[in-house]
């Protein structure tokens, strides 16, 4: 079992990112990601049609982050201090001492490393400071830059379900990938 304490939120940086509390004020790059039909296809929620579609989702990211439900990560370019993308913890299971990461990037920053550059910090911090004994990841069948994701992260693939998901108005299905804790007593 383990406890989880977010306060004060952890800020990660990594080479090129400042990971961050999320904000409010990340409304309209937020939009930018959600409203693009390509980078929400493996996501199961809807496509954003204007920017206050977001605020229902920006509501449950920073309520769950109170609750100690879920912690995310705004991902945030050092040079512009655009937000890029989302990472997080987005199940926690505290007795099984287990979450599920998940992320999304802005269209315009990909195939450029920064997903894996901040993945493996929000990984370290998970084994680390929260101390997880392992993080998973569940990934649509056909987001093979996904699969190639945590596979170099180190995430081996343990099961595929049928039907997992109800998305787009249809059932699919899905890939779960783990990764046992690197870190020894």
């Amino acid at each position: 079992m383990i406890t989880l304490n977010f306060t004060p939120f952890p800020e990660l940086e990594t080479e090129r990112m400042i990971l961050r509390k999320p904000s409010y004020d990340d409304k309209m790059d937020f939009f930018e990601m959600r409203s693009n039909p390509d980078t929400m296809r493996f996501i199961p929620r809807p496509v954003a049609q204007v920017p206050d579609d977001v605020l229902p989702v920006m509501d449950m990211v920073l309520n769950s982050l109170e609750t100690k439900e879920r912690i995310n990560w705004a991902m945030t370019d050092k040079t512009s201090g655009k937000m890029i993308g989302m990472i997080g913890y987005v199940r926690i299971s505290p007795d099984n001492a287990r979450a599920e990461v998940g992320y999304s990037l802005h269209h315009d920053y990909r195939r450029t490393g920064l997903m894996y550059e901040a993945l493996q910090a929000v990984l370290d911090y998970g084994f680390r400071e929260m101390k997880l004994n392992s993080i998973e990841a569940v990934i649509h069948p056909d987001n093979i830059a996904s699969w190639k994701l945590v596979e170099k992260a180190g995430f081996s693939r343990d099961a595929y379900f049928k039907d997992y998901n109800y998305h787009n108005n249809k059932f699919v299905d899905a890939v779960v990938y783990s990764l046992i804790t690197p870190l020894k007593d």
